[in-house]
């Protein structure tokens, strides 16, 4: 008899495993594929909390440094992501402007700040804070809509046209958001959703 059972369905081939509370705290696998069902609380913690901290910090590098430099001729126009966004805060580009504001700045800064709100307290062994379940639910509700992926490859593409007409330099901004990019799929292969739901419901060991 398993004490406190939790009941976790093999993503690969269905098969229903019955996990205790204290065996979700090491990582587990399918006893019929072998597929990864937990990183265990630990593991899962401590680097999606650190590489929500990561994003935060290069978040707030993207943002003032430069992120481009253009020349064509005596032409010479620098820009960070900041400057882009209040460039478009006018007339039918309002619309564009607060779009850049919330999909590629606000929501993904909003998403690692709830998840460290949520997950820090337990890696520091104190109690959970307040709301902090709901608060890891809007973190995965806000995952569609951060779209800072989205938004360098648009700038890829863009870089590519401009290549022919002008030389273009990228600024430290750009490879922050490069970094960004690479951290967050970081976070997403380590954000076991069982295992961060467990740590947020029991007591901090």
């Amino acid at each position: 008899m398993v004490n406190d059972p939790h009941h976790i369905g093999c993503p690969n081939c269905d098969t229903v495993h019955r996990f205790s509370a204290q065996e979700l705290t090491v990582p587990t696998r399918c006893a019929r594929c072998g597929y990864r069902l937990t990183l265990g609380r630990k593991d899962a913690v401590l680097r999606v909390t650190m590489l929500a901290l990561t994003s935060l910090v290069l978040m707030g590098l993207a943002l003032f440094a430069p992120f481009l430099t253009l020349n064509a001729g005596p032409f010479e126009s620098r820009a960070s992501v900041i400057d882009v966004i209040f460039g478009f805060a006018e007339g039918i580009m309002v619309p564009l402007s607060f779009a850049v504001l919330f999909f590629i700045v606000i929501i993904p800064a909003m998403r690692s700040g709830l998840l460290i709100y949520a997950l820090a307290p337990n890696l520091a062994g104190v109690a959970h804070a307040p709301l902090a379940r709901p608060a890891l639910r809007l973190a995965f509700t806000l995952k569609p809509w951060a779209m800072v992926e989205i938004f360098m490859v648009g700038v890829a593409v863009a870089l590519v046209k401009l290549a022919g007409m002008a030389t273009v330099d990228t600024g430290a901004a750009f490879w922050a958001f490069v970094l960004l990019v690479l951290v967050n799929a970081a976070q997403d292969a380590f954000m076991c959703r069982n295992t961060l739901w467990t740590t947020v419901g029991t007591p901090p060991s």
